[in-house]
């Protein structure tokens, strides 16, 4: 039977960080509630996956950060975490141990509801969850590949003639206020395809002159980047020549 309803009742945010984070590696995160955060299965349609149980000094902060709050309402989220953190260290070893105890118990009924809670899923939402989490995944390799390029000194690859035309446009036709973005967008977009192959040189010598520039800054680089290692940046076949802006099948507007 597919899932049509939630399973369980939300929790704290911290139960998603069970068993991930130490008390010193949560210092700069903000405390949130749960209700703001949407799960990939929420994403999905789906009824949020049940959560894990809190640590047992996951447990202690809940309880402690209002009190310190309460005391110190001018902390901030690393303040009061260093507090509860310095607190866990000297907590009576009776208290700690009771904390296990009830971790312990909820884990062992979140294993059952778990298990209740996948046999409900389908194939088919089990296959668009694996496809949205690996999404997520290549989404974050992506963004920590463009960061490590741009670390390492890659040089940037010149506008394209068409985005050297919005430029102009940007000056020369500026955005109304009542206008959105994508419908000014879209109004270069059928000028730039109503110009004649005259007009449109004009902005293609300057982006072929720079992208020779370019041609040769990107080798060089690159040459480097074997040098040093980083064989994982450095391109694989012809990646130089950036398209020319597709024109085709727009309806210039009346």
């Amino acid at each position: 039977m597919m899932l049509t309803a939630p399973l369980l009742s939300k929790t704290s945010f911290f139960g998603s960080l069970v068993n991930k984070c130490r008390p010193a590696a949560i210092a700069n995160f903000t405390l949130r509630s749960v209700s703001s955060v949407r799960t990939l299965e929420e994403k999905l349609g789906l009824p949020p996956r049940p959560k894990k149980p809190l640590t047992p000094y996951f447990r202690y902060m809940q309880d402690q950060r209002p009190k310190i709050l309460a005391e110190n309402p001018k902390f901030s989220t690393v303040d009061v975490v260093r507090l509860v953190s310095k607190r866990w260290s000297d907590a009576d070893a009776a208290l700690k141990k009771r904390l296990q105890d009830e971790y312990k118990r909820e884990q062992q009924a979140f294993v059952e509801i778990r298990a209740k809670y996948e046999a409900k899923m389908s194939d088919e939402q089990r296959a668009e969850l694996k496809q949205l989490k690996q999404d997520i995944q290549d989404a974050k390799e992506r963004r920590m590949m463009r960061k490590r390029i741009k670390e390492l000194g890659r040089p940037k690859r010149p506008a394209s003639a068409f985005l050297r035309f919005l430029r102009e446009e940007r000056t020369n036709s500026p955005q109304p206020i009542k206008q959105t973005y994508r419908e000014w967008h879209q109004r270069c977009t059928e000028k730039w395809s109503r110009l004649s192959d005259k007009e449109k040189e004009v902005f293609l010598v300057e982006s072929r002159k720079d992208m020779e520039l370019y041609k040769k800054e990107i080798a060089l680089w690159e040459e480097k980047m074997v040098r040093l290692g980083n064989i994982d940046v450095v391109r694989h076949g012809n990646l130089i020549d950036p398209p020319e802006p597709k024109t085709k099948g727009i309806k210039p507007t009346a």
